[in-house]
């Protein structure tokens, strides 16, 4: 067994330690901050390194941190919404603020059964790859037979049953992707001591082309949401704050495996399997590399289409006053991700659900930017409403990665 290897299965046991402690595990607070991290790291961990590396090249830990900053900005509209526009919604909203609101459950719902499809096409894809395979039509198959069955056992447990699964699924993604952080600390380390660590990837050209490619992938660091659809479960000060620690959290975990990956870039996307190309890229590194990005990425895009799917249950039973039930909307939510699964190849929906995010978070950012200019709050104001400008240049110009 070789070092890195060893390192990776002896810290895999180690933050499984942290991860799985019981009172972290009971803790109120961690569960809250459980259900948009899982969505955040879930949504594009491992595919961000290999799409990241051919659209911004040795760039792209600074792509990915203006993501993050853009991600933060959206997500500060929805945490002011939480403390001055959801009391006014319970108590009699303005025209203006119950229109925006219908329309923003609208596109959130929409976007959730575009994330539920990405996730669980994702997650189709690294479960093939155990088995070499690399087909579109095998992974469409297995992620419909995967959704068919979380929307079913969301029908029958409600948010509770899927909220267990989801903060097991978070425990082990985060171990296993701080054991993959030290091996690729360790290798990066032998690297420099051996003479031959290069932190230049390939050079390819840089246009127009690729800052479109760029604005589609807000997926990446979207599910801070889910916060904002969480309050039967945790007051309005719970979710905010544990919105900005998921937030924080997935950003420090998303900048550090940028600058740890950099050195394995390749030049372009193979023409079949992209999603899963960071499989190849880190195979240097050592043989259980492999198995463990696979690992990781079946718990994070289970946890993550977990969470959402989560999100969008509430949401469809919040939307239409309690008239369909949780549990029900689970089941609406896994039928459309069927049917977009059928309907678009991945990067195209990568694409999709970022224009279906921004839309959201537009109409979010509008409802602060409203909220922030009636309290004098006109820098706030001005802040919000330059969120909503980049939401609609996603819309417009986003284009997919391949």
């Amino acid at each position: 067994m070789t070092a890195a290897n060893a390192i990776l299965i002896l810290g895999s046991l180690l933050f499984a330690g942290v991860f799985f402690y019981p009172r972290l595990l009971g803790s109120r607070l961690w569960r809250a901050t459980v259900t948009p991290l899982a969505s955040i790291v879930g949504s594009g961990f491992l595919v961000s390194g290999p799409v990241l590396a051919h659209a911004a090249g040795n760039f792209a830990w600074l792509a990915m941190l203006g993501l993050c900053a853009i991600a933060y900005l959206f997500g500060a509209a929805i945490r002011f919404n939480i403390f001055h526009v959801e009391p006014g919604l319970a108590d009699g909203p303005s025209r203006i603020e119950a229109g925006l609101e219908r329309a923003s459950n609208l596109a959130l719902s929409l976007a959730y059964f575009v994330s539920v499809a990405y996730y669980l096409n994702l997650f189709a894809s690294f479960g093939l790859r155990l088995g070499d395979v690399i087909d579109p039509y095998w992974t469409r198959v297995v992620a419909t037979a995967v959704i068919a069955g979380i929307g079913i056992l969301g029908g029958l447990g409600g948010l509770r049953s899927l909220e267990r699964l989801e903060v097991g699924a978070v425990g082990l993604k985060l171990s296993l992707i701080g054991a993959l952080f030290v091996a690729l600390a360790f290798a990066s380390v032998v690297k420099l001591d051996a003479g031959t660590f290069a932190w230049v990837p390939p050079e390819h050209t840089h246009g127009i082309h690729e800052v479109f490619i760029l604005l589609g992938l807000v997926i990446l660091v979207q599910g801070f949401e889910t916060s904002r659809y969480l309050g039967d479960e945790y007051d309005a000060k719970t979710r905010a704050r544990t919105m900005r620690w998921a937030q924080w959290i997935a950003t420090g975990i998303y900048l550090v495996f940028m600058l740890l990956v950099t050195s394995y870039f390749t030049d372009g996307l193979p023409e079949q399997g992209g999603e899963t190309a960071i499989i190849d890229m880190l195979k240097p590194v050592g043989t259980a590399v492999a198995p463990l990005i696979i690992c990781v990425a079946l718990a994070s895009q289970l946890s993550a289409a977990i969470a959402d799917m989560n999100g969008a249950g509430g949401l469809l039973s919040e939307s239409t006053q309690k008239r369909l039930r949780v549990n029900a909307g689970n089941l609406v939510t896994a039928l459309m991700a069927i049917a977009i699964t059928w309907a678009a190849d991945i990067f195209e929906i990568i694409t999709y659900a970022s224009k279906a995010f921004v839309i959201y978070y537009a109409l979010q950012s509008s409802q602060a930017a409203i909220a922030a200019w009636g309290r004098g709050r006109y820098g706030l104001a001005a802040l919000f409403g330059a969120g909503v400008l980049f939401a609609v240049a996603v819309v417009v110009f986003a284009v997919p990665a391949a």
